[in-house]
Formats: C-alpha cells, sequence, structure tokens
C-alpha cells in the first residue's frame, strides 16, 4: 500500500508574490548585517622606525646612509628595509608619505649600475638637474606614468648613490633631500 503524497498548498507551488516576499526577506537581512557590522575608513601599518633601522642597516654595512631628520608635521614613515634589488644590489630604502598625500623614497646603494639606475628610475628620461641639499641631482621625469626621481651619483668607485624617488612633486623632493642627514647611532 502506498501512503498518499501530502496535499500541496499555494504556499509551496511559488507564485511571483511569494517570490518577492523571500527576497525582501534575504535583503532585509543583508542590509541589517551591513548596517551592524563595523567598517574603518583608512587602513595603515605599524608604525615604521626608519631610524633604528638605519642605525642597523649602517652598522651592517658600514655605509654612510642618510635618513629624513626632522621633517615638519604631515610626513609619515611607511617603510624602511635593506634588500638586495636590481642587479643583485644591497640597497638601503626608506619610504615617506607627504603631507600631500604622495609618495617619496630615498634608496642608496655603493657603485651601481646603469641598470640599477635605469630600473629604480623606471627607465625615465632625464630633464635636467636640480641644486638641493648641498648636491647636483640629476631630474629624471617619467611621462606614461607619474614618478619623478633624484639621483647623485658620484663617479670615485666605492661612494654611495643617493636616489630620490616616487609620485611626489619635483618641488616636495627638494624639500625632502634638505631634510637628508647622515645617519647616527
Amino acid at each position: 500500500m502506498t501512503t498518499p503524497a501530502p496535499p500541496q498548498t499555494s504556499y509551496s507551488m511559488g507564485s511571483a508574490k511569494n517570490l518577492v516576499l523571500s527576497l525582501a526577506a534575504v535583503l532585509g537581512m543583508v542590509a541589517v548585517l551591513v548596517l551592524i557590522v563595523p567598517r574603518v575608513s583608512s587602513v595603515s601599518g605599524p608604525p615604521v622606525d626608519v631610524h633604528a633601522t638605519a642605525v642597523d642597516v649602517k652598522e651592517r654595512s658600514g655605509w654612510p646612509i642618510v635618513e629624513a631628520v626632522g621633517l615638519p608635521e604631515g610626513w609619515s614613515a611607511t617603510s624602511a628595509r635593506y634588500v638586495r634589488t636590481t642587479g643583485g644590489f644591497s640597497t638601503w630604502h626608506a619610504g615617506y608619505q607627504t603631507p600631500s598625500g604622495t609618495y617619496v623614497a630615498v634608496e642608496q646603494t655603493v657603485d651601481p649600475t646603469r641598470e640599477w639606475i635605469e630600473s629604480q628610475t623606471n627607465r625615465a628620461p632625464q630633464v635636467g638637474t636640480l641644486q638641493a641639499g648641498g648636491r647636483t641631482w640629476t631630474m629624471y621625469e617619467r611621462d606614461t606614468k607619474v614618478q619623478n626621481s633624484l639621483v647623485d651619483a658620484p663617479t670615485g668607485a666605492g661612494e654611495l648613490t643617493t636616489l630620490v624617488t616616487g609620485t611626489a612633486s619635483f618641488e616636495e623632493m627638494e624639500q625632502f633631500v634638505s631634510y637628508l642627514q647622515p645617519v647616527t647611532p
């Protein structure tokens, strides 16, 4: 003997009205979740201690590297590291966000090749020179992507080449360069 199938209700048969009511219930629950889940407006990493990293790099490398000291309010450190870059060159890097929200970094290595400079400036053409911070800097400007760079490349062997690069304007970079000082423990 077979059991008769239970009677079907109009609700289980589905209708446009029931579909709309179900969809409204689901959207209502999603809206409640969106409203009660907290969101942050910006994400920032932990504070970067450029000075401590710079002292460590100076002790490990023996190089007379520089760091930005006494930057005005509005500048914030975003990164500091000592890594191998293009061509296997060990490179000191310290990055900063400017008051206008752009980015600038100082990078230094000993006796880099032309390939290293081209890589760090993204093969930007030279556009002139700039006197800042007691040095003559070669200016590079990449026109297809916002990137400006200043390079101080001494001609003697065993000397540090200093590169300042980022999305900051040349005016901000000139200001930044004036704060670069040799690292002291």
